[in-house]
């Protein structure tokens, strides 16, 4: 007789043993975009030519120099070895020319620069390397969903402070100071052993479009200071549709305190790439490559060559036209299609992103954009994915080129005119 006909099954009320989910994982969701990408597959396989205006993904390719660096590379035999999960020398070199040349800021390549797979990583390894388990973590709201998620899988307590259009969108220092005295008198009290570790922001900002001030960095730098957290500044968005990029790193102080990550994913056209890098305090950057090296390797030679290739060719002229000119086109529909729906929005935003506040005879924003995905057959983001802040907001992306997004606007219209 076979041995599986010897299984009994449990005794009645006791659960099926069974591999189990870490508890963790209770804590939070799978990704929306994970989610609901699955249903606009859906619609797509019956037919319903779904156009997606959500996603912050760039359509366009990189530079020519990019690729061909990366194809000449790959044809060599020796660059397809483990690389330094530091990175290259080349990669660290470009990048830190890229913030002297962009932003007026010196970056010691050897201590002051880590390469990243892309940012999502680098929220995972910084927060590993400043925060226990219990500890609290200031995340904006609305903000990016990965502050929020990554650091409740890691065991931290999430403090949201607001960020509000009455404010354009900069943080409420006074409110930053509030929440600081709150924990301090729970500590002195022996109410509370945690400790605010870390502060993420997001200059300019996603989702709003809120563009950096350096009054804001020098506010930023001096609460840091004051308070003892590290002030992490999420800057991939500086060169789309905006005249004037700004880095955290050109305060004094700066590198005293704060980290500032940089991607190649939006203004370099290169999201599937996953090149992005951490800058800032050196001592810091040892410990968030002493978690990196225990948990990755370094990223192919081809794309960390083919990266400072980029960031060493690629001209102002190619800036302006890619990240400035193309972007303002898309925009100038999406203004229209904001309109459409009756929302208000800020012509000064900058970013990939369009921002606008719904009417009020919509209950939530979620109304709206599943109105405008099943009946006008476009995909838009609602706002309250970013937080309470967002419920009253939705966001359009500008990553489609200038024919999907006329037609989006055209098949809007003919829903709601």
């Amino acid at each position: 007789m076979s041995n599986h006909n010897n299984i009994q099954n449990p005794p009645l009320g006791e659960a099926r043993r069974g591999p189990q989910p870490a508890e963790r994982l209770s804590l939070v969701q799978e990704y929306y975009f994970s989610r609901k990408l699955k249903e606009v597959a859906q619609l797509n396989a019956e037919g319903r030519d779904i156009i997606s205006l959500a996603i912050g993904s760039p359509d366009m390719p990189p530079s020519q120099q990019t690729i061909d660096k990366l194809c000449e590379v790959a044809q060599q035999p020796n660059a397809h070895g483990y690389q330094p999960t530091m990175g290259t020398p080349e990669l660290r070199s470009a990048m830190a020319g890229f913030y002297k040349r962009a932003y007026g800021v010196d970056i010691d390549p050897k201590t002051e620069v880590l390469p990243l797979i892309g940012s999502k990583e680098g929220i995972l390894h910084t927060t590993l390397a400043l925060v226990n388990p219990g500890d609290e973590v200031l995340v904006p709201n609305p903000g990016y969903p990965t502050y929020t998620s990554l650091s409740k899988i890691l065991g931290a307590k999430i403090v949201n402070y607001n960020l509000r259009e009455d404010n354009d969108w900069q943080p409420d220092f006074d409110e930053l100071e509030r929440i600081v005295a709150e924990r301090e008198e729970m500590v002195n009290c022996k109410l509370s052993n945690s400790k605010i570790r870390i502060m993420w922001t997001n200059y300019p900002n996603m989702p709003t479009g809120g563009n950096a001030r350096m009054e804001t960095y020098e506010r930023l730098v001096s609460f840091a200071q004051k308070h003892g957290i590290v002030v992490i500044n999420d800057n991939p968005y500086s060169f789309i549709l905006n005249e004037h990029p700004m880095s955290i790193m050109q305060v004094p102080g700066a590198k005293d305190c704060c980290l500032e990550f940089n991607s190649m994913s939006k203004s370099f056209n290169m999201p599937g790439w996953r090149v992005g890098m951490v800058v800032g305090n050196a001592e810091i950057i040892s410990w968030t490559l002493k978690v990196k090296s225990n948990i990755d390797s370094g990223t192919f030679r081809g794309i960390q060559l083919a990266a400072a290739e980029a960031y060493n060719t690629n001209t102002p002229e190619w800036h302006q036209e890619y990240n400035i000119n193309v972007y303002r086109r898309r925009r100038d529909i999406a203004e229209q299609i904001m309109t459409v729906l009756g929302c208000s929005f800020d012509k000064n935003q900058v970013g990939m992103f369009l921002w606008g506040r719904i009417p009020e005879h919509y209950s939530t924003c979620e109304e709206l954009t599943e109105r405008v995905l099943h009946e006008a057959r476009v995909f838009i983001t609602p706002g309250f994915i970013f937080g309470s802040n967002g419920e009253r907001y939705i966001r359009i992306s500008l990553c489609a080129n200038e024919e999907k997004i006329q037609e989006a606007l055209e098949r809007i219209k003919a829903v709601f005119c």
